[in-house]
């Protein structure tokens, strides 16, 4: 999608979503961070221009990276009209749209790195493509790849991931990386069951010294697979459980449902509890509870560090005890 004027909300565009990318009219650029975009886009500021920044796009422009907090500030310093529970974006002050799907061909062909792990992985063509810094060319060489695989097809790349470890065409992750992940994400288990749970997720992997993510959006047609919105807060509570349907646990947000006679639903806002568990597993969890409509769910990740939350699958500790 070109970078001329604003982007209209038309029916003939298609909807912005998860893990697209957009540019303002300032040319800062922010990552989609909600199915949810009807109204406005919501999203998290990521890149800002700056004529010292550490980051240069593909003509030259200097860009500053922002990390969560700082972006939240920067918003509510100059543009405290976009500012809410994420940062929402008129269409109005959209001057581009990226989407993984559209630009993976350019992004391969600028990285080696990139075209060689997207060699392991056959996909259907606009089934795939990479987030991040890599979408919007402000990588650098320490960048992560994020890919981003939409609807059925990442569970074939979680398939695809699993036989190409067994084979030793892609290493398993080391220790010093699950680390680095562990110390990264801060979660409210032990390191032991931290990997024991991610182990079996196949969502992450190191390839020539790159980490990278297969990371799951829905596809077009399912965009409205869980209603949106917060709810009204009731209290916190643990749960035990078992889930009935994981199809969308690798989502973001992840959900869960679940055979509770108070609880519906589990949803995680937080990545490192996405996958946690699978269908007919018995789970523990603790976050906030929420009424929606007449439902309740329980949200994990009510906080950036999901500080007294999580999700374990009871199920998968006993049988690894």
């Amino acid at each position: 999608m070109g970078s001329g004027g604003s982007i209209p909300q038309d029916t003939t565009m298609k909807p912005v979503r998860l893990r697209d990318f957009i540019e303002d009219r300032d040319g800062c650029i922010y990552a989609v961070s909600n199915y949810d975009n009807s109204d406005r886009i919501g999203c998290i500021l990521r890149y800002v221009p700056e004529p010292a920044g550490e980051r240069t796009d593909l003509s030259g422009r200097r860009y500053r990276k922002y990390d969560f907090a700082e972006s939240f500030a920067w918003i509510r310093e100059h543009k405290p009209e976009y500012l809410d529970t994420v940062h929402r974006v008129p269409y109005s002050d959209v001057v581009r749209v990226y989407k993984p799907e559209e630009e993976i061909g350019h992004v391969a062909a600028r990285s080696v790195r990139v075209r060689r792990l997207l060699s392991h992985f056959p996909l259907p063509a606009g089934s795939f493509g990479c987030t991040g810094s890599l979408l919007c060319g402000l990588e650098n060489a320490a960048s992560d790849i994020d890919m981003v695989i939409y609807g059925d097809a990442w569970f074939t790349a979680q398939r695809q991931l699993r036989h190409l470890v067994a084979a030793g065409v892609i290493p398993a992750m080391s220790e010093g990386m699950w680390r680095k992940v562990y110390e990264k994400r801060v979660p409210e288990i032990s390191f032991d069951a931290f990997v024991l749970h991610e182990q079996r997720k196949w969502n992450r992997g190191e390839f020539e010294e790159t980490y990278f993510d297969l990371l799951y959006t829905r596809d077009y047609g399912n965009l409205d697979a869980v209603p949106p919105g917060k709810g009204e807060v009731l209290g916190r509570a643990t749960i035990e459980t078992t889930v009935t349907d994981a199809s969308l646990s690798f989502d973001s947000p992840s959900v869960y449902a679940v055979d509770h006679p108070e609880i519906s639903r589990v949803l995680s806002f937080t990545h490192t509890y996405s996958g946690q568990a699978l269908a007919g597993e018995i789970i523990e969890a603790r976050g906030v509870v929420e009424r929606h409509g007449d439902e309740r769910w329980l949200i994990v990740g009510t906080t950036r560090e999901a500080k007294g939350e999580y999700i374990i699958s009871k199920t998968l500790l006993e049988s690894s005890g």
